[in-house]
């Protein structure tokens, strides 16, 4: 792919390593056969993702969310938009649970 028919987005995978390091690696893999047209490379709790300009970036959350619902995860994570100034991508954030205990 040439520099000027791509762009780039950034996932953060910081929650998702801490609960198990081989779901990065899975998630990694489940990305790269799902969608053979992007480039991966990882760099600590960062997973860099270069792909087509005219590919949407919704299609990364969608196979995120897959990736997340195959492996009965979709309770525990989910995939948050970010956009800072230098980059933009999406985290995998650990879901806030509201636990009540009745007496």
């Amino acid at each position: 792919m040439s520099e000027n028919d791509t762009k780039e987005l950034t996932i953060v995978v910081k929650d998702l390593s801490i609960e198990k390091e081989q779901l990065v690696d899975d998630l990694l893999r489940f990305l790269e056969e799902q969608l053979p047209q992007i480039e991966l490379s990882r760099s600590g709790s960062q997973v860099g993702v270069v792909m087509p300009s005219d590919m949407s970036r919704r299609a990364i959350k969608l196979r995120i969310k897959k990736f997340l619902h195959r492996k009965n995860l979709t309770e525990k994570f989910r995939p948050i938009s970010y956009k800072t100034s230098d980059n933009q991508g999406y985290m995998i954030k650990e879901r806030k649970t509201l636990e009540l205990t009745y007496y």
